[in-house]
């Protein structure tokens, strides 16, 4: 692979995959650094990673495919994630997921036409204490109310930060 494929720079792939060693075992912290650059895995990119490591193309995949961290499909700029394990559930997490869809007009697991949002359901953010709990990008909320999303989504689309 050479040049630009789907918008992802491949000599940077390759720069990702040297600073490993080439090494097989370090698959799981390639991707890493591959999503934390493009902000997901794609397709192009994984089958350059399982030929530079001189691995099946199906271990990649599975590799890919099995852990939610990573995402084949583009996330937003801001990915926000909100807990619906059972302590955020019975703190009433699915309104927290209701009013996110309503006001970014998409259901968990989509992106925003524009890129700026993308939204997920997790498992657990292990905030339990402090239920129920939101994480955008690395940063955690708790305690979320319809007020606190609007407010969130309002900071984040004026480009500020918010106190968690």
């Amino acid at each position: 692979m050479e040049g630009i494929v789907n918008d992802i720079d491949t000599h940077s792939v390759d720069r990702i995959i040297e600073r490993s060693g080439a090494d097989p075992e370090a698959l799981i912290g390639i991707l890493q650094d591959i999503q934390a650059e493009w902000n997901y895995l794609p397709l192009p990119v994984l089958k350059q990673v399982a030929e530079k490591l001189d691995v099946p193309y199906n271990r990649v995949w599975a590799v890919a495919t099995f852990y939610e961290a990573f995402s084949l499909e583009p996330r937003g700029r801001h990915h926000l994630q909100v807990c619906a394990g059972t302590a955020c559930h019975a703190r009433n997490g699915a309104d927290i997921i209701r009013v996110f869809e309503e006001e970014l007009m998409i259901d968990a697991g989509q992106t925003t036409p524009d890129g700026e949002f993308s939204l997920e359901c997790t498992h657990c953010l292990g905030g339990c204490a402090v239920g129920p709990t939101v994480m955008v990008n690395e940063v955690y909320y708790g305690r979320m109310t319809r007020q606190k999303v609007l407010e969130l989504l309002d900071s984040l689309r004026k480009g500020k930060e918010i106190d968690s």
